[in-house]
């Protein structure tokens, strides 16, 4: 009972080590990008946070398999490093009786793992759904920073004020920059707005227009004296609905309820795939058993990079069979099965390897032994 939670201890120490970092990492990757959208005013800065603390499940449920992976790698292997397993060995610990006391710490994972794919995952995803969806029917005036140039429409129209009232209703010192295209396609110059003040008006039929009031417009090409100059006391500028890059798709947001009682193609592959993350948990750990044996001589990390490799190998066959099954290309009987059926037997392969190897050794020591 020592021994194993000690073993335990080792395995889950490392295990939240390499998540919480591999967590950062991904979530520095994600924060960025929305924080480039909030930047050109597509998205609220103050939903920045809500959206990543809704993406957490999401990311560890594909984190926790890979983080206990490589954490029985490297605690196993420091443990082999330092001569502790060769002791452990001689008191009558098997490959098999460690794997054993490995299962212990991935049950506990792979329940983790099943809670977060098949229950907060799938909630979460809904959230920031219904988050981007209330931004996508914002307007540029909704997600306009005072004190910022902000792009919008692809980069074409450029928004500008100086300040702006605490109830977000009037603006101060307004300029916009919108270059034109002409019906062919073809570049039709730039026309600019400045103005004193602007306000919002919806019309009746939705559309909404920043209305402004005393200021100019400018139209012509940059570099060329035929430009047109306008004096206006007012102006309506339509507001365009702000185009948020979506990458979540609604079968992602459906609960696993939903996908039990469904008959859908899509739907039961991704019900598969939720069910794949604690599986994965537990093929993974006997794949890292065995790879983590290694001679003290040649050091803890020789067997890293090709064991991070066959992972990689793994979780890229369960996603191209998952695109095969949405494509109806794959039986759903067989689905993402055959490739936890095919990395199980790699496993078991890998586990009792060394025991064959000795003993077809033996029998080969054997067969001279009778010829001489």
């Amino acid at each position: 009972m020592i021994v194993f939670r000690y073993l335990a201890r080792e395995v889950l120490l490392t295990l939240a080590a390499v998540s919480a970092v591999l967590l950062v990492i991904i979530m520095s990757g994600r924060f960025i990008k929305y924080l480039a959208q909030a930047a050109q005013g597509l998205l609220d800065p103050g939903v920045l946070l809500l959206i990543m603390a809704y993406r957490i499940p999401g990311f560890l449920q594909l984190i926790l398999p890979l983080g206990l992976f490589l954490g029985i790698l490297l605690a196993y292997g420091r443990l082999y490093l330092d001569s502790e397993m060769t002791v452990l060995s001689a008191t009558g610990m098997s490959q098999q009786r460690l794997l054993g006391y490995s299962l212990a710490p991935a049950l506990l994972v792979a329940l983790l793992a099943g809670w977060l794919s098949m229950g907060l995952a799938p909630q979460g995803v809904a959230s920031v759904a219904r988050i981007l969806n209330e931004q996508e029917a914002m307007t540029e005036f909704d997600t306009l920073v005072p004190g910022r140039f902000q792009a919008m429409k692809n980069a074409t129209r450029v928004t500008y004020s100086e300040s702006l009232s605490e109830d977000r209703q009037l603006l101060n010192d307004v300029f916009i920059s919108e270059k034109r295209l002409q019906s062919d396609g073809k570049d039709g110059g730039i026309a600019v707005l400045v103005a004193e003040q602007g306000y919002q008006e919806v019309r009746a039929d939705g559309q909404r227009y920043l209305i402004l009031q005393n200021g100019y417009r400018y139209d012509g090409q940059p570099g060329q004296a035929d430009y047109r100059v306008i004096r206006y006391d007012t102006y309506g500028v339509l507001l365009p609905k702000p185009e948020v890059a979506g990458e979540l798709s609604e079968r992602e947001a459906l609960p696993t309820r939903a996908l039990l009682q469904s008959d859908n193609l899509r739907e039961q592959a991704e019900l598969q795939w939720r069910l794949s993350m604690p599986l994965l948990v537990f093929v993974v750990t006997l794949l890292a058993v065995p790879l983590s044996r290694v001679n003290p001589r040649q050091g803890r990390f020789l067997k890293l990079l090709p064991a991070i490799l066959l992972y990689m190998a793994y979780l890229a066959l369960l996603i191209a069979a998952r695109g095969q099954l949405d494509k109806g290309k794959l039986p759903l009987a067989l689905g993402l099965w055959w490739v936890h059926g095919l990395f199980l037997m790699v496993g078991l392969l890998l586990l009792y390897w060394e025991p064959l190897r000795l003993k077809w050794a033996e029998l080969r020591a054997r067969r001279e032994v009778a010829r001489g």
